[in-house]
């Protein structure tokens, strides 16, 4: 009988530990206890890397830039675009065909409205908001802390698998032959380089695992330049120029605060 009675103890004991534990809250990954509030907060559900960089009103646009677009050759982007604060002129090959309400135009290149800060009211507005909110992006991914990889490669990552997190370089970045991005449909990529952006011709970003190009942040406080037939993706927030060579592709946004510079390109919004 007190063999039964120390048994019943003791399973009445772990019964009361096990609701105990299964009460202390989870966490994946380990813990942080710096300053850098930029991470992603480490619940069962969320994504790994830093907290994705917030466009704001640039969102809505898969080109935007300060001083103009052009484009040669059969170009196809699928998205809005817009410039500002320069005029609607300065975006060529485009044969713009104004709507009636002079608040924006379109174009057989581009499935979506195009905007410029000389269209009626509202959109001069409009326009302000978005590229203030591009430079606002910019400054939040520029400024991320705390690196997780810095100088990855001395700058070449052809041929690298990289997990999501936050990527430093004091050069610029050059990707070769190719570059795989594996992770989550949530987890987030922020890459910082004082350089130019060079995807060399035909050289492709490979997502694994679910990685979504919306996820993806190129910050790039010199050109960024794709190459012929290059496959890009993810948001390219550049300091300057984007330029896409000849059958280049970008499945992601181009938001530039100088020009945007195209070849027979494709442009989709991710």
């Amino acid at each position: 009988m007190k063999r039964f009675m120390g048994r019943k103890a003791e399973l009445l004991m772990m019964l009361v530990l096990s609701v105990f534990m299964c009460s202390l809250p989870a966490f994946a990954g380990s813990h942080d206890d710096s300053d850098d509030n930029d991470r992603n907060p480490a619940t069962a559900a969320t994504a790994a890397g830093p907290k994705a960089v917030n466009l704001g009103t640039a969102g809505d646009f898969v080109i935007l830039t300060k001083t103009g677009i052009t484009t040669t050759g059969t170009t196809a982007i699928v998205g809005s675009i817009g410039v500002s604060p320069i005029v609607a002129t300065s975006m060529t090959g485009f044969g713009l065909i104004a709507d009636s309400t002079n608040t924006f135009s379109t174009s057989s290149l581009v499935t979506g409205k195009i905007y410029a800060a000389d269209y009626a009211p509202p959109t001069p507005t409009k326009m302000t908001t978005a590229i203030s909110d591009m430079e606002t992006a910019y400054t939040d991914a520029a400024g991320r802390i705390s690196p997780d990889f810095t100088e990855l490669g001395g700058g070449d990552i052809s041929g690298k698998t990289l997990l999501p997190g936050l990527y430093k370089w004091g050069t610029g970045v050059s990707i070769t032959n190719g570059v795989t991005l594996a992770g989550g449909p949530n987890d987030v990529w922020i890459f910082q380089m004082a350089g130019d952006f060079t995807v060399n011709n035909g050289a492709i970003i490979t997502l694994l695992g679910g990685a979504q190009a919306k996820n993806i942040f190129w910050q790039v406080s010199g050109q960024a330049v794709f190459g012929t037939t290059a496959d890009v993706k993810g948001i390219i927030l550049s300091q300057t120029l984007v330029s896409m060579n000849t059958g280049a592709t970008l499945s992601g946004r181009a938001l530039a605060q100088t020009a945007v510079t195209l070849i027979a390109n494709t442009i989709t919004a991710p």
